[in-house]
Formats: structure tokens, C-alpha cells, sequence
């Protein structure tokens, strides 16, 4: 099951590209809608809501190193 989570890839709180990975969409095309509601809202609620999201939303667990593969130390060469 997907959790919604912060963005790792975030602008201000992570909030917008924690949206646009959980619904699949690009995070640029989710962060433009925002900006327009927020402006055609008069800005303040959409703020509002904004910090409320970044409150409650957990923070991504960080990308671990291990989840790209192997690492090899210069120790490890024979």
C-alpha cells in the first residue's frame, strides 16, 4: 500500500512532490496548479492549507545508499 509522504525532490516543504508521487503525476505539473489556486484564492487559504499539509504529511524515509546498487571500497579490489 503507497503512504503519502513528503518529497524527497522538494521546492519549499516537499508537500507538492509528495502529492505528484503518490498520484503518479509530475511534480512541476502539481506545483503550477497550486500556484494558480492559490492565486485565483486569494493566496491565504491556499497557504493555510499548505501549512497544514506540511504539518501533518510525514517527511519521506531517506533514499539509502544500499538502494543504488553495491558500493565497492578501494579496500575490496585484489
Amino acid at each position: 500500500m503507497k503512504k503519502l509522504t513528503k518529497s524527497n525532490d522538494r521546492i519549499i516543504a516537499g508537500v507538492c512532490g509528495g502529492i505528484a508521487e503518490y498520484f503518479g503525476f509530475d511534480a512541476t505539473i502539481v506545483r503550477l496548479v497550486t500556484a494558480a489556486l492559490a492565486l485565483f484564492t486569494a493566496i491565504v487559504p491556499s497557504v493555510i492549507l499548505y501549512l497544514i499539509a506540511a504539518m501533518i504529511i510525514p517527511d519521506a524515509s531517506p533514499k539509502k545508499p544500499e538502494d543504488d546498487g553495491p558500493v565497492f571500497y578501494e579496500s575490496d579490489k585484489k
